[in-house]
Protein backbone atom coordinates (compact mmCIF):
# COMPACT_ATOMS: atom_id res chain seq x y z
CA UNK A 1 0.00 0.00 0.00
CA UNK A 2 1.29 3.47 -0.90
CA UNK A 3 0.99 6.50 1.38
CA UNK A 4 -1.96 8.09 -0.46
CA UNK A 5 -3.63 4.85 -1.51
CA UNK A 6 -7.30 5.49 -2.24
CA UNK A 7 -7.19 9.16 -1.18
CA UNK A 8 -9.15 11.68 -3.24
CA UNK A 9 -7.22 14.96 -3.47
CA UNK A 10 -7.77 18.32 -5.16
CA UNK A 11 -4.70 20.08 -6.58
CA UNK A 12 -4.89 23.66 -7.83
CA UNK A 13 -2.23 25.35 -9.93
CA UNK A 14 -1.77 21.94 -11.54
CA UNK A 15 -0.73 22.95 -15.05
CA UNK A 16 2.94 23.58 -14.26
CA UNK A 17 5.61 23.77 -11.59
CA UNK A 18 4.89 22.44 -8.11
CA UNK A 19 1.26 21.63 -8.87
CA UNK A 20 2.08 19.55 -11.93
CA UNK A 21 4.78 17.66 -10.05
CA UNK A 22 2.32 17.08 -7.20
CA UNK A 23 -0.36 15.59 -9.43
CA UNK A 24 2.11 13.10 -10.89
CA UNK A 25 3.55 12.25 -7.47
CA UNK A 26 0.16 11.82 -5.80
CA UNK A 27 -1.06 9.48 -8.54
CA UNK A 28 2.08 7.36 -8.17
CA UNK A 29 1.36 7.29 -4.43
CA UNK A 30 -2.11 5.82 -5.08
CA UNK A 31 -4.32 8.93 -5.00
CA UNK A 32 -7.22 9.95 -7.20
CA UNK A 33 -6.69 13.57 -8.18
CA UNK A 34 -8.89 16.42 -9.32
CA UNK A 35 -6.41 18.71 -11.06
CA UNK A 36 -7.26 22.34 -11.72
CA UNK A 37 -5.67 25.36 -13.37
CA UNK A 38 -6.74 28.16 -15.65
CA UNK A 39 -5.08 26.69 -18.74
CA UNK A 40 -7.22 23.88 -20.13
CA UNK A 41 -4.70 22.84 -22.78
CA UNK A 42 -1.93 22.31 -20.22
CA UNK A 43 -4.28 20.24 -18.07
CA UNK A 44 -5.07 18.04 -21.04
CA UNK A 45 -1.36 17.61 -21.69
CA UNK A 46 -0.87 16.63 -18.06
CA UNK A 47 -3.47 13.90 -18.43
CA UNK A 48 -1.63 12.56 -21.47
CA UNK A 49 1.69 12.54 -19.60
CA UNK A 50 0.15 10.54 -16.76
CA UNK A 51 -1.46 8.03 -19.16
CA UNK A 52 -4.77 8.45 -17.43
CA UNK A 53 -6.57 5.34 -18.73
CA UNK A 54 -7.70 4.34 -15.23
CA UNK A 55 -9.44 7.65 -14.57
CA UNK A 56 -7.09 8.50 -11.72
CA UNK A 57 -6.99 12.15 -12.80
CA UNK A 58 -9.95 14.37 -13.61
CA UNK A 59 -9.24 17.92 -14.77
CA UNK A 60 -11.35 21.03 -14.24
CA UNK A 61 -10.22 24.35 -15.71
CA UNK A 62 -11.02 27.60 -13.93
CA UNK A 63 -9.87 30.58 -11.92
CA UNK A 64 -9.25 30.14 -8.18
CA UNK A 65 -10.70 33.61 -7.59
CA UNK A 66 -14.11 32.15 -8.52
CA UNK A 67 -16.02 30.42 -5.71
CA UNK A 68 -17.94 28.44 -8.33
CA UNK A 69 -14.71 26.71 -9.39
CA UNK A 70 -14.02 25.43 -5.89
CA UNK A 71 -17.58 24.20 -5.49
CA UNK A 72 -17.20 22.44 -8.85
CA UNK A 73 -13.95 20.79 -7.77
CA UNK A 74 -15.53 19.41 -4.61
CA UNK A 75 -18.58 18.24 -6.55
CA UNK A 76 -16.31 16.59 -9.16
CA UNK A 77 -14.44 14.74 -6.40
CA UNK A 78 -17.66 13.39 -4.92
CA UNK A 79 -19.32 12.60 -8.26
CA UNK A 80 -16.29 10.73 -9.61
CA UNK A 81 -14.81 9.16 -6.49
CA UNK A 82 -17.45 9.44 -3.78
CA UNK A 83 -15.46 11.52 -1.29
CA UNK A 84 -12.86 14.20 -0.66
CA UNK A 85 -9.87 13.45 1.57
CA UNK A 86 -7.40 16.21 0.89
CA UNK A 87 -6.51 19.36 -0.99
CA UNK A 88 -3.26 20.94 -2.07
CA UNK A 89 -4.30 24.55 -2.59
CA UNK A 90 -1.22 25.53 -4.51
CA UNK A 91 -2.34 28.05 -7.15
CA UNK A 92 -0.64 31.41 -7.00
CA UNK A 93 0.77 34.34 -8.91
CA UNK A 94 3.77 36.61 -8.52
CA UNK A 95 1.78 39.75 -9.20
CA UNK A 96 2.97 43.30 -9.59
CA UNK A 97 6.59 44.13 -8.76
CA UNK A 98 6.85 47.79 -7.80
CA UNK A 99 7.59 50.09 -4.86
CA UNK A 100 4.56 50.55 -2.62
CA UNK A 101 3.97 54.10 -3.86
CA UNK A 102 3.61 52.75 -7.40
CA UNK A 103 1.44 49.72 -6.67
CA UNK A 104 -1.97 50.18 -8.25
CA UNK A 105 -4.82 49.15 -5.96
CA UNK A 106 -6.21 46.88 -8.68
CA UNK A 107 -2.87 45.07 -8.98
CA UNK A 108 -2.63 44.64 -5.21
CA UNK A 109 -6.16 43.27 -5.05
CA UNK A 110 -5.56 40.87 -7.94
CA UNK A 111 -2.53 39.33 -6.21
CA UNK A 112 -4.31 38.90 -2.89
CA UNK A 113 -7.41 37.59 -4.66
CA UNK A 114 -5.43 34.77 -6.26
CA UNK A 115 -2.95 33.90 -3.52
CA UNK A 116 -4.99 34.46 -0.35
CA UNK A 117 -8.68 34.84 -1.10
CA UNK A 118 -8.45 31.98 -3.57
CA UNK A 119 -7.09 29.77 -0.80
CA UNK A 120 -9.89 30.87 1.53
CA UNK A 121 -12.53 30.10 -1.10
CA UNK A 122 -10.96 26.69 -1.61
CA UNK A 123 -11.07 25.83 2.08
CA UNK A 124 -14.57 27.28 2.39
CA UNK A 125 -15.76 24.73 -0.15
CA UNK A 126 -13.58 21.82 0.98
CA UNK A 127 -14.08 21.87 4.75
CA UNK A 128 -17.85 21.15 4.82
CA UNK A 129 -17.40 18.10 2.61
CA UNK A 130 -14.51 16.79 4.72
CA UNK A 131 -16.60 17.34 7.84
CA UNK A 132 -19.19 14.96 6.43
CA UNK A 133 -16.67 12.15 6.11
CA UNK A 134 -13.70 11.07 8.21
CA UNK A 135 -11.82 14.37 8.16
CA UNK A 136 -8.97 15.20 5.85
CA UNK A 137 -5.95 17.38 5.21
CA UNK A 138 -5.59 20.79 3.59
CA UNK A 139 -2.22 22.16 2.49
CA UNK A 140 -1.42 25.67 1.24
CA UNK A 141 1.70 26.73 -0.65
CA UNK A 142 3.37 29.66 1.11
CA UNK A 143 6.77 31.22 0.58
CA UNK A 144 9.85 32.37 2.44
CA UNK A 145 9.06 35.77 0.92
CA UNK A 146 6.95 37.47 3.55
CA UNK A 147 7.95 34.94 6.21
CA UNK A 148 11.73 34.81 6.33
CA UNK A 149 12.63 37.62 3.97
CA UNK A 150 11.27 40.71 2.32
CA UNK A 151 12.27 41.82 -1.16
CA UNK A 152 11.73 45.32 -2.50
CA UNK A 153 8.79 45.52 -4.87
CA UNK A 154 7.10 42.32 -3.67
CA UNK A 155 4.73 43.74 -1.06
CA UNK A 156 1.54 42.23 -2.51
CA UNK A 157 3.07 38.79 -2.98
CA UNK A 158 4.65 38.82 0.49
CA UNK A 159 1.46 39.95 2.18
CA UNK A 160 -0.64 37.33 0.42
CA UNK A 161 1.72 34.48 1.24
CA UNK A 162 2.15 35.57 4.85
CA UNK A 163 -1.63 35.67 5.14
CA UNK A 164 -1.81 31.96 4.34
CA UNK A 165 0.02 31.20 7.59
CA UNK A 166 -2.58 32.98 9.68
CA UNK A 167 -5.38 31.37 7.70
CA UNK A 168 -4.01 27.88 8.20
CA UNK A 169 -3.52 28.40 11.94
CA UNK A 170 -7.11 29.48 12.44
CA UNK A 171 -8.49 26.70 10.25
CA UNK A 172 -6.38 24.14 12.10
CA UNK A 173 -8.15 25.13 15.30
CA UNK A 174 -11.61 25.46 13.75
CA UNK A 175 -11.45 22.10 12.00
CA UNK A 176 -9.61 19.97 14.55
CA UNK A 177 -12.76 18.44 16.04
CA UNK A 178 -13.74 17.22 12.56
CA UNK A 179 -10.36 15.53 12.10
CA UNK A 180 -9.23 18.01 9.46
CA UNK A 181 -5.58 19.05 9.54
CA UNK A 182 -4.44 22.32 7.93
CA UNK A 183 -0.85 23.31 7.20
CA UNK A 184 1.17 25.71 5.05
CA UNK A 185 4.41 24.83 3.27
CA UNK A 186 7.00 27.61 3.44
CA UNK A 187 8.87 27.10 0.21
CA UNK A 188 12.25 28.47 -0.70
CA UNK A 189 13.10 29.35 -4.28
CA UNK A 190 11.83 26.76 -6.75
CA UNK A 191 12.76 25.96 -10.34
CA UNK A 192 9.38 26.88 -11.84
CA UNK A 193 8.17 29.43 -14.40
CA UNK A 194 7.16 31.72 -11.53
CA UNK A 195 10.53 31.25 -9.88
CA UNK A 196 12.30 32.31 -13.05
CA UNK A 197 9.89 35.22 -13.48
CA UNK A 198 10.95 36.54 -10.08
CA UNK A 199 14.65 36.15 -10.96
CA UNK A 200 14.75 36.69 -14.73
CA UNK A 201 18.50 37.15 -15.26
CA UNK A 202 21.46 34.85 -14.53
CA UNK A 203 22.74 37.30 -11.92
CA UNK A 204 19.35 37.48 -10.22
CA UNK A 205 19.05 33.70 -10.16
CA UNK A 206 22.56 33.35 -8.78
CA UNK A 207 21.63 35.77 -6.01
CA UNK A 208 18.53 33.74 -5.12
CA UNK A 209 20.43 30.46 -5.13
CA UNK A 210 23.06 31.89 -2.84
CA UNK A 211 20.45 32.84 -0.26
CA UNK A 212 19.96 29.14 0.46
CA UNK A 213 22.25 27.15 2.72
CA UNK A 214 22.14 24.35 0.15
CA UNK A 215 23.32 26.78 -2.53
CA UNK A 216 20.51 26.00 -4.94
CA UNK A 217 16.77 26.32 -5.44
CA UNK A 218 14.36 23.41 -5.13
CA UNK A 219 13.04 21.10 -7.79
CA UNK A 220 9.22 21.20 -7.94
CA UNK A 221 9.01 17.57 -6.82
CA UNK A 222 10.90 18.38 -3.61
CA UNK A 223 8.11 20.72 -2.54
CA UNK A 224 5.46 18.33 -3.81
CA UNK A 225 6.96 15.62 -1.60
CA UNK A 226 6.36 17.78 1.46
CA UNK A 227 2.73 18.21 0.43
CA UNK A 228 2.42 14.45 -0.03
CA UNK A 229 3.69 13.95 3.52
CA UNK A 230 1.25 16.47 4.98
CA UNK A 231 -1.66 14.89 3.09
CA UNK A 232 -0.80 11.41 4.34
CA UNK A 233 -1.33 9.62 7.64
CA UNK A 234 2.41 9.97 8.24
CA UNK A 235 1.55 13.54 9.28
CA UNK A 236 -1.44 12.54 11.41
CA UNK A 237 -0.30 14.69 14.37
CA UNK A 238 0.80 17.69 12.29
CA UNK A 239 -1.56 20.65 12.03
CA UNK A 240 -1.34 24.43 12.15
CA UNK A 241 2.28 24.43 11.08
CA UNK A 242 4.32 26.63 8.77
CA UNK A 243 6.52 23.83 7.47
CA UNK A 244 9.82 25.05 6.04
CA UNK A 245 10.90 23.41 2.80
CA UNK A 246 13.36 26.15 2.03
CA UNK A 247 16.83 24.73 1.51
CA UNK A 248 18.00 26.54 4.63
CA UNK A 249 17.16 30.05 3.42
CA UNK A 250 15.61 30.79 6.83
CA UNK A 251 18.79 29.92 8.74
CA UNK A 252 21.60 30.78 6.34
CA UNK A 253 23.63 33.82 7.35
CA UNK A 254 26.39 33.43 4.79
Amino acid sequence: MTVLDGRVIIVTGASSGIGKAAVKMFVRAGARVIASARRKEQLQELQKEIDNDDGSVVTVAGDVCDLALHESLVRTAVDNFGRLDGAFNNAGMLGVNAPIGEVAVADWQATLATNLTGAMLAARSQVPRMQESDGGSIVFTGSFVGYTAGFAGMSAYAASKAGLIGLSKVLAVECADAGIRVNTIISGGVDTPMGHESAPTPDAMAFVKNLHALGRIARPDEVAAAAKFLLSDDASFVTGTAMRVDGGVSVFKG
